[in-house]
């Protein structure tokens, strides 16, 4: 019996000294967590995309507490994330652009084709660390749904061998931008309509040899834009989309027919 209590009660005083230990150490290391930081994370959608340019809504929060990132920072939540952000943060939020991925390749089955059958992980990305490329056109669409895969919102998807995006479930979180090997994929103002819808950067006959919808590099474009808002570089056009009027004169005149038309 004397052994049974001496037992319990040094089982007592190393539980109490513990006890003690744990709250030292806590009251030590103690962080204060600033409230404004958790209310804005309740209110980030919780993607964790990083389209921000922050590692998650985690570290989004903390910016934007701290006043290091702005409250519309957030591509996903929209206009109305903004909005509320900015009342905990008691500041007016500016209304945030909405964004839209575009694939940058019309390269369907019907206007190019394979180098040959590719046998392995139907994958882009494993597709592309084996070094051969599929489709004839070096900078065309895998058509494996890498983007597809990652997409949360089932916004992307591979039709007739190249990545087609569902815009009005698109909430540009990114994903499909990191996810093609090709690097194809981008972030664009969803009411720019006029877009080129290609990424090779050869001279015109080659692109003719293995795309019959690729940019040959005219400069058509450049020549009918009046608001300097369409440029070839590398043998590609490109757009301005702040400068872009939305006139359409460009796809309108475009020979292969790679730039949309509003």
């Amino acid at each position: 019996m004397p052994v049974i209590i001496i037992t319990a009660i040094v089982l007592t005083l190393v539980g109490i000294a513990v006890g003690f230990g744990l709250v030292a150490t806590g009251r030590k290391f103690h962080v204060d967590v600033d409230e404004r930081e958790a209310a804005v994370r309740a209110v980030l959608p919780g993607n964790n995309c990083g389209a921000c340019g922050y590692a998650g809504c985690d570290a989004m929060a903390a910016a934007i507490a701290k006043g290091e990132a702005p409250v519309n920072g957030c591509p996903v939540g929209g206009t109305p994330v903004a909005e509320e952000i900015g009342a905990i943060m008691g500041v007016k939020a500016e209304a945030v652009e909405r964004k839209v991925a575009f694939v940058r390749c019309k390269g369907s089955c019907d206007v190019t084709h394979n180098q040959g059958n590719y046998i392995g992980v139907r994958d882009c990305r494993t597709a592309a660390l084996s070094g051969m490329n599929v489709p004839d056109c070096d900078y065309g669409c895998l058509g494996f749904g890498s983007c597809e895969s990652v997409c949360p919102n089932d916004a992307i998807k591979v039709v007739n061998g190249v990545a087609v995006v569902n815009e009005k479930k698109c909430v540009a979180c990114g994903l499909c931008v990191k996810a093609c090997p090709k690097g194809l994929i981008e972030l664009v103002p969803e009411k720019s309509r006029v877009r080129v819808q290609c990424s090779n950067r050869e001279r015109g006959p080659v692109v003719k040899k293995v795309c019959e919808a690729g940019c040959i590099g005219c400069t058509l474009c450049v020549r009918q834009c009046e608001s300097d808002a369409i440029s070839v570089t590398n043998n590609l056009a490109r757009v301005n989309y702040d400068n872009c009027i939305q006139c359409g004169k460009c796809a309108e005149k475009c020979p292969s027919k790679v730039i949309t038309n509003p």
